[in-house]
């Protein structure tokens, strides 16, 4: 769940006395954007990751986390059978064995389609024409799908926010990637070690300091605007929900509830009413720029980790040209640095 406003910070540097107080020699120094665990899928079509497992690994190497942080927010994220399934049907994999298939579709609609209005004599230079209109299709296809995998995901990264919510206060990121290589899948659920604290205070400090702050938000509506979950609750909980929110103050709104992520702990009847909600991950525009700045970081924090597991950060190799405050060592910048390349740009 999404901390409020006013204790989001004190929540970080808590965590970070109580791992000072701990025995230093149980946990190896770790740096920014290293990967502590990568647990593959035990089926490339059938995704299902061990949490138990994950967390046994976890513990070797130093990281106490307790069950409430990462079993339940894991399973309630990855083990629902749509997400499953729009796991299979994006995976690289999947496109990988798709792309001869959709080739040969595409050359035999060309081709039946040239054939009956265009009469050539040589067939061969109508299969060299038709091979060529099929491969430039089919090369556009793929490259349309794999730029979209460099975005943020609605089914799989948005899900994974409140498991990054829980565990960035135990300096560890969470994120589902995956890449063929040697003709086979590689679909893994990958843990990488995070100090949030020094990207929140730079993040905070860009927003604190721009000094055209409408502009600024309008840039983040105007990128984040197609980021809204819908739900459907039903209706006693929906008018609960309103009262709770003429309540409570915005700061102390959550950015993920148990309805988005599939857990909702009312029980329901087939009879009973339901009414869809529509949730915007847009920082609301009264919140301080501390609380702006952790919404933003966390929304964006699993899509980030899936591009650098996979080494799909675009930027400057050398460690020379690398950005100034850059928080990561392992790749061309850090996660603020993404944030304000990609929204406040």
């Amino acid at each position: 769940m999404m901390e409020d406003g006013n204790t989001v910070w004190p929540a970080m540097e808590e965590s970070e006395q109580t791992e000072a107080q701990a025995p230093t020699n149980n946990r190896p120094k770790w740096s920014n954007g290293q990967c502590v665990l990568a647990m593959p899928s035990s089926s490339a079509f059938n995704p299902n990751f061990d949490v138990s497992l994950c967390c046994a690994a976890l513990e070797r190497n130093g990281f106490q986390i307790p069950i409430t942080d990462i079993v339940a927010p894991l399973k309630s994220a990855l083990e629902v059978p749509s997400v499953r399934r729009y796991m299979v049907f994006n995976s690289a994999l999947f496109h990988f064995i798709m792309a001869p298939v959709l080739y040969v579709v595409l050359w035999c609609a060309v081709f039946s389609t040239l054939h009956l209005y265009i009469s050539i004599s040589d067939y061969w230079v109508l299969c060299l024409c038709v091979s060529l209109v099929s491969i430039f299709l089919t090369t556009a296809i793929i490259f349309v799908l794999h730029h979209s995998n460099k975005e943020i995901n609605m089914n799989l990264d948005v899900r994974l926010i409140q498991v990054n919510e829980r565990l960035v206060k135990h300096k560890l990121l969470v994120a589902v990637a995956d890449w063929v290589q040697n003709c086979t899948g590689n679909l893994q659920l990958y843990f990488v070690y995070w100090d949030m604290a020094h990207c929140l205070r730079t993040l905070t400090e860009t927003l604190e300091r721009n000094f055209v702050a409408n502009d600024n938000q309008n840039k983040v509506k105007k990128t984040m605007s197609h980021l809204v979950l819908v739900t459907e609750v039903l209706v006693a909980d929906a008018e609960d929900a309103g009262t709770d929110v003429e309540q409570a103050s915005d700061e102390h709104s959550h950015l993920l509830t148990a309805d988005d992520t599939g857990n909702s702990s009312s029980p329901s009847s087939p009879g009973d009413a339901k009414v869809t909600i529509n949730h915007s991950l847009v920082p609301d525009a009264s919140l301080p720029a501390q609380a702006k700045a952790y919404q933003l970081l966390m929304t964006y924090s699993a899509v980030y980790v899936k591009l650098l597991v996979s080494q799909r950060l675009s930027g400057p190799s050398h460690h020379r040209l690398r950005p100034r405050r850059n928080h990561c060592n392992n790749a061309p910048f850090c996660l603020c640095q993404y944030i304000k390349t990609k929204i406040l740009r």
